[in-house]
């Protein structure tokens, strides 16, 4: 599946897909489709966009935010913790998804954080 409302693969990757009921939603960076560069330089704006990046995703594939049931957030400094999850529990109000936090090193310079999701109908 591909959107233009989230960023364009990088490299031989697809931005996400669909097997049955579940949608694996590749891992996003803080790109801004519209302009091609990383949303800002804190963990609050790049963990809006990340969240974006994946909602657009899900919805292109049929699904919603509300039918995730597996996340993997990636952070490149673990002090960022509080901060990120403050922009995440606005995206997962009620009944969040299970959720693997780790610190990881990126390639790319500048970027903070990375996310992929699964998502589940029925």
């Amino acid at each position: 599946m591909k959107t233009s409302n989230a960023p364009q693969p990088a490299g031989p990757y697809s931005q996400g897909i669909k097997v049955g009921n579940l949608l694996f939603v590749a891992g996003q960076g803080p790109t801004d489709p519209k302009t091609g560069q990383f949303a800002g330089s804190d963990i609050e704006t790049q963990t809006r966009q990340v969240l974006n990046n994946v909602k657009s995703i899900l919805e292109a594939g049929g699904f919603s935010i509300r039918d995730v049931v597996k996340v993997s957030v990636f952070l490149k400094d673990a002090n960022d913790f509080k901060k990120m999850n403050e922009v995440y529990k606005a995206f997962f109000p009620e009944n969040p998804p299970t959720r693997t936090t780790i610190e990881a090193k990126f390639v790319a310079p500048g970027m903070l954080i990375e996310i992929d999701a699964i998502a589940a109908k029925g």
